[in-house]
């Protein structure tokens, strides 16, 4: 029997809520403050209606430091446009090294082809000095781009901190994009200096990249500097590159770690959205903003302080790395992986938890997925005492995922969905320890985060499917695009459906009881007969079958031709598509979701099309099936596995001349 959405499967303990983090900070706000509030929630809806004094909140009780104090909190309230705590001075990498300790490890890193090995504090704090004076000879400036190609790779994090404290914005990408997606988000921004990698290794096999950096090199005319560090597997074949400076050339530069003191909102990076609807979005973050949501976001709403062992799988090319990074702001030790989740097996990162002693093991609803569908068993397998949180995002985590963890890897841990966006760096929704979980769904709304779900007329609702929208701003939220005249591409983007107001193309619910459901992109919507339908439900049904590895559905309008609705799925090995299966998943979608829910056509196809953080390209797919070039609504760069986008191209001239095709036989691909 599946198991229900909103089934209760875990509280923590009274005393662990007395203990956490977030319970202390309401015990300094009712002594500093003289606010007194009861509940997570009541927490919530002051942190959202009393914006400035939320905020002053978080900087007072992490002892933010600035040279220059702030002159006011808040400027407008209106968004695009609000600005935060100006005229402070300030730095993040200075807060991060505030926390130095010689008693813990700053970083603990594994690779497919390396053993468990640590970073130092004072090796993290020299090496940065070292490269930010490297820098600085190289002719980089105070908001020069530096644009980095690397793996996840202890490399990326000094080099970052060091961008930061002498004020040079830092942009990344992982070794495994294409040249032509790299090229299409650096060029953007005109980088002074790009630092790659020559080579990774994944999924057991070594790539040499120096060819490729060499492209990118030349794809960029702005570079002044192109920096490369040796991280080809021993063995590989690879070449130099001419001109580059080699990493080692750096690291021999012998400079004390300085931190410049730079304006609250200073660009501190730049990230890229997916690009999964055209050319990927550069968003502009600051040094101030990011350095508050992270302080609260990891302390509060993760639980996380000083000592704790933080291991998030990701790359530097997926906005959650900042996020793991930011962690080192309150004191964390991360756990860093390079290489493939599933090898040799799906065991890889609970492997690693054990071995490293994690106390917060942050992955993908996938992975989680992905385990389930391999049959592993964590819990038995390896020592995950110190394990007290798993935490999940990039998309909702069906209840099934729930269940297997709790039965398979540790019965009374902390399972934390979340979700979020590139666009803040951080959650928009996900929970506290103060919170209960229920099955299915993610327990709250991130402190400070005022969101709402809206319906078509832009009335929040409650126990209904709406947009998910922001209705106060963050300081957290983008600064602007790069090179975006007037914000135009940015006012685009997420404020032209409900002026002033956040739009961020997700459909949930917000439950009575103030937990969340995520239902899907509502840009992906599905909508038979005026009926408006998200995916997540779907996906959930038809991949809880085990001869289901993956799924998407998509719906697509075909000129003078009726609304069409394919599914797609990707099969288990030594699996087909045989008439019973379609009939098992068609009636499964009609009684546990909905008649409109039953889809005209099932193919079976080798993948399905992802961005390179995981996310289905349902809207890129929908717009290929009616007849859109694949090159104009995504680029291969931006694509995970841009060899899927094939089938799709194929397809779409069969429905285009009038011909589905089968989808047992004819939709393999």
């Amino acid at each position: 029997m599946r198991p229900r959405i909103g089934t209760l499967v875990w509280d923590a303990p009274a005393e662990a809520k007395r203990n956490s983090t977030l319970a202390g900070y309401l015990r300094w706000l009712e002594e500093s403050r003289g606010l007194r509030l009861s509940s997570y929630h009541d927490l919530w809806d002051w942190s959202v209606s009393f914006l400035e004094d939320f905020w002053v909140s978080i900087w007072d009780y992490f002892g933010v430091s600035a040279r220059k104090p702030y002159t006011r909190v808040l400027s407008t309230h209106e968004m695009p446009g609000a600005k935060w705590f100006e005229g402070a001075e300030l730095n993040y990498a200075e807060h991060v090294f505030r926390m130095a300790s010689a008693d813990r490890p700053a970083m603990l890193f594994r690779s497919e082809t390396e053993p468990l090995r640590e970073l130092s504090w004072a090796e993290l704090r020299d090496k940065a000095g070292s490269v930010a004076a490297a820098l600085k000879a190289m002719g980089v400036r105070r908001g020069d781009r530096v644009a980095a190609v690397l793996p996840t790779i202890p490399e990326a994090v000094i080099a970052f901190l060091a961008c930061a404290s002498v004020g040079a914005i830092w942009s990344s990408c992982s070794p495994e994009s294409g040249v032509a997606g790299v090229v299409d988000r650096f060029r953007q921004i005109e980088p002074a200096a790009l630092i790659a990698a020559d080579g990774y290794q994944y999924n057991g096999k070594s790539f040499d990249k120096t060819a490729a950096v060499a492209e990118i090199r030349d794809g960029l005319p702005t570079l002044r500097a192109t920096v490369l560090v040796r991280n080809a597997p021993s063995g590989a074949a690879t070449g130099g590159i001419s001109a580059a400076t080699p990493w080692e050339e750096l690291l021999g530069s012998r400079g004390e770690l300085t931190f410049d003191a730079l304006a609250f909102d200073h660009p501190l990076w730049v990230l890229f959205t997916s690009g999964s609807t055209g050319l990927p979005k550069p968003v502009v973050h600051g040094h101030g903003g990011i350095l508050l949501e992270m302080l609260k976001a990891n302390s509060l709403e993760l639980n996380l302080r000083a000592g704790d062992r933080f291991f998030w799988h990701t790359t530097p090319g997926w906005s959650m790395w900042n996020f793991l990074v930011s962690s080192l702001l309150v004191g964390t030790t991360i756990v860093t992986y390079d290489g493939s989740p599933g090898y040799p097996d799906q065991d890889v990162l609970w492997s690693l938890a054990a071995q490293s002693g994690a106390n917060c093991l942050g992955t993908s609803a996938g992975h989680i997925e992905a385990c389930m569908k391999a049959g592993i068993e964590p819990g038995k397998a390896h020592d995950l005492a110190a394990l007290s949180c798993v935490a999940s995002t990039g998309s909702a985590l069906p209840p099934e995922g729930f269940e297997w963890v709790y039965q398979h890897v540790k019965e009374d841990v902390w399972l934390l969905n979340g979700g979020g966006g590139t666009e803040t760096c951080s959650a928009f929704v996900g929970g506290a320890v103060l919170l209960p979980v229920y099955a299915g769904e993610i327990p709250g709304r991130a402190l400070g985060a005022k969101v709402e779900a809206f319906d078509e007329e832009g009335r929040s609702v409650v126990d209904e499917v709406g947009e998910l929208v922001i209705t106060e701003p963050m300081p957290s939220m983008p600064l602007c695009f790069w090179d975006d005249p007037g914000d135009k591409r940015y006012t685009e983007s997420y404020y032209s459906r409900y002026p002033g107001v956040w739009r961020h193309g997700d459909w949930i619910k917000i439950t009575t009881r103030g937990s969340v459901v995520l239902c899907g992109r509502s840009d992906a919507t599905l909508n038979r007969g005026g009926v408006t339908m998200g995916t997540a439900e779907i996906y959930r049904v038809v991949e809880s079958f085990p001869e289901v590895l993956d799924s998407l559905i998509v719906g697509v309008e075909l000129a003078a031709r009726p609304y069409f609705m394919p599914l797609f799925v990707v099969l288990r090995a030594g699996e087909s598509l045989t008439s019973e299966l379609e009939q098992k998943i068609r009636t499964a979608l009609r009684e546990l979701v909905s008649p409109r829910c039953v889809p005209d056509r099932i193919y079976a196809i080798r993948e399905v099309p992802r961005t390179l953080n995981g996310k289905k390209l349902e809207v890129p797919v929908k717009q290929v099936l009616a007849g859109v070039p694949a090159g104009d609504v995504v680029s291969d760069g931006s694509i995970a596995n841009p060899r899927s986008m094939a089938y799709f191209a194929g397809l779409a001239g069969r429905l285009l001349s009038g011909s589905p095709g089968a989808g047992a036989d004819g939709g393999t691909s």
